[in-house]
């Protein structure tokens, strides 16, 4: 079953240094981009991640420092890629939790502004592992019958991603061939940030999900605390979240205001 789209929808892995969303890099990306009339377009690159990359993560990979080290940074890369990924919906494998929340980050380090106000994200993991608790390798032999060689290379992961997505359509009536649905469903609580530190309660309001202030209100938090956005901002968090508190706080700001 061949995905319905109203936009186009990228598929895409990430290989890095390390699972660390703040701290560690990219060493390769794949895209695989699908149009609405049913045309792919696709690209994969090596990057140099101007960093050490572990062996314990060379071990799992098989992207060596060697490997990478002429290799485009991916502050040289960040405005081709931004540009593939313009107006696109996003999906891949653990991607909700990992992959876009570290492409954020390489994109903002590359000043490039990133957020996800105008598209939407489809997490085939989360879909698979509600329907089956199995991984990637697992899944692409469970819902398309083939082994999936390669596994762990950019890809390799990212067009086993687009087929099990496929396949899972084509597998459960329940699930609607519809973007805005396969999102849905694909995602846990609804988050302010990607890497979970500022969630939606019931009332739509954000809140911080650690800390001395867990399930605080963050508006109140900021207003009772007046040191604190100022700590977030000089700690060690995500730059994406760093950017949603600022965006929190200039509201709140400009509503006193008005």
């Amino acid at each position: 079953m061949e995905l319905k789209l109203t936009k186009p929808i990228v598929f895409f892995d990430l290989e890095t240094t390390g699972i660390n969303i703040a701290k560690d890099r990219i060493v390769e990306i794949s895209i695989l981009k699908i149009y609405p009339n049913g045309n792919k377009e696709s690209k994969t690159w090596l990057v140099n991640p101007e960093m050490e990359i572990p062996k314990e993560v060379v071990d799992i990979h098989g992207i060596t420092n060697e490997k990478v080290v002429t290799e485009p940074t991916f502050n040289e890369l960040a405005k081709e890629i931004s540009q593939i990924i313009e107006d696109c919906d996003l999906a891949g494998f653990n991607s909700n939790r990992f992959d876009i929340p570290l492409l954020a980050e390489e994109m903002l380090r590359a000043e490039i502004d990133f957020d996800m106000k105008n598209r939407i994200a489809v997490d085939v993991q989360v879909i698979f592992h509600k329907k089956e608790q199995r991984t990637l390798s697992a899944a692409y032999k469970f819902y398309c019958d083939e082994i999936l060689e390669d596994a762990h290379s950019a890809e390799a992961d990212t067009n086993a991603t687009y087929e099990i997505l496929k396949a899972q359509l084509d597998k459960y009536d329940d699930l609607e061939n519809d973007i805005k649905f396969l999102n849905e469903f694909s995602s846990h609580k609804k988050r302010a940030d990607f890497a979970g530190f500022i969630m939606y309660d019931d009332d739509e309001q954000e809140i911080f999900t650690f800390g001395k202030y867990k399930g605080k209100k963050v508006t109140e938090v900021l207003e009772n605390d007046k040191g604190y956005y100022s700590w977030i901002q000089k700690a060690d968090f995500p730059l994406y979240t760093k950017k949603v508190l600022t965006a929190i706080k200039l509201r709140s700001f400009n509503n006193k205001l008005g």
